[in-house]
């Protein structure tokens, strides 16, 4: 397998960082996003795929259904247990 050459980047925030890929995402950003709340618990996709949607406390995540949010490009039905789990610790459920 052939590795494409990793180029220095710098982020907005200032962060420097190596990429071999198109993906835009800065590491040191991502690791600073997941240092506290419900998010740190899924995958960089999933994370992403909610803070898309606008969907970044527990509150926002009950006014949605399970189906609503599986629909989300990101999000598995891996993802489900881990944010039901985070909902029920706060007292709060999924939309019916």
């Amino acid at each position: 397998m052939v590795t494409s050459p990793k180029s220095l980047r710098t982020c907005p925030n200032g962060h420097a960082y190596y990429k071999s890929s198109d993906c835009p995402t800065c590491p040191t950003c991502e690791q600073e996003k997941t240092a506290g709340g419900f998010l740190v618990r899924l995958s960089a996709p999933a994370r992403r795929a909610l803070e898309h949607h606008g969907i970044t406390t527990l509150q926002q995540l009950s006014q949605h259904s399970e189906k609503e949010i599986l629909k989300l490009h990101g999000i598995g039905p891996g993802s489900l247990p881990k944010l039901r789990e985070a909902l029920e610790e706060q007292g709060l459920t999924f939309k019916p």
